[in-house]
């Protein structure tokens, strides 16, 4: 069994001006907005970089789990980890031996969807999700992604970043949380260059850190393929939202620049 890194998903307060952030600062052209967050009080936009993609939500109706999530963590934050699977029944029937709840199971047999959002009281750190497609050209990495819509290749754009390589975890304990999500994803913990605990999907690797910055656990920030640091940092000084030369903020997560 294999899984990948697919989309990341930010929650935030101003649809408008996170996204005019995003595609400033990486380059990025919009390539979907899904009309069926609306059943969840939400509005979306997402945008693909190369083969993933980076979503941003936010609450259009008084008391969602969005806008609930944003008071928690005392602003815009990283929301969502989502991931595509080659078999997810194995992955439905391994959470349920492990007693982690399915927040959501989404079947779209029109769109060849079907997706489980896992809950974050059972996971830690953030929502874990586990998605497959099933239809024809969807083993492949760069392969079709309902959530993204039909056309999601024609606006991608890599010009300034190219991926994202990394997604970033924090929390109190954070060796407790690798193991947790390891387990979850049948694989094992190792440690990245740094020493950090890491566990390593097909695509990218989930590092989990110290939370010290005051906002608990969550997903706190992802790694870029970055192709035009110069560009992106310039964008970020006009967005102002430069911290340093490998670092830029976005939707409240950290933006790690990496060669």
């Amino acid at each position: 069994m294999w899984i990948r890194l697919r989309q990341i998903a930010v929650v935030t307060s101003d649809l408008l001006k996170t996204a005019l952030d995003i595609q400033t600062v990486l380059g990025v052209e919009a390539c979907h907005i899904d009309p069926g967050v609306g059943a969840f009080g939400l509005k979306n936009t997402l945008w693909p970089i190369g083969s993933q993609f980076l979503e941003c939500v936010t609450p259009v109706t008084e008391d969602t789990a969005g806008g609930r999530y944003i008071k928690r963590r005392g602003g815009d934050s990283g929301y969502m980890v989502i991931n595509q699977v080659d078999d997810v029944a194995a992955r439905l029937a391994h959470v349920q031996e492990l007693g982690v709840r399915v927040a959501n199971h989404m079947e779209y047999d029109k769109g060849g969807f079907e997706g489980l959002q896992l809950h974050p009281a059972d996971t830690g750190g953030s929502f874990f999700e586990m998605d497959q497609m099933k239809v024809e050209g969807s083993e492949v990495p760069d392969g079709p992604w309902w959530p993204a819509g039909s056309q999601w290749s024609d606006f991608c754009r890599t010009e300034r970043v190219s991926g994202i390589s990394a997604a970033e975890l924090q929390a109190v304990d954070p060796d407790r949380l690798a193991a947790r999500w390891a387990q979850i994803a049948q694989l094992e913990v190792g440690e990245d260059g740094n020493g950090i605990p890491s566990i390593q999907f097909e695509n990218a690797s989930i590092r989990f850190v110290e939370a010290v910055d005051g906002r608990g656990d969550g997903l706190g920030g992802i790694d870029v393929v970055c192709v035009d640091r110069d560009a992106v940092l310039a964008g970020a000084q006009q967005r102002n939202c430069g911290v340093n030369d490998d670092l830029v903020l976005l939707g409240g997560l950290r933006v790690y620049l990496r060669d």
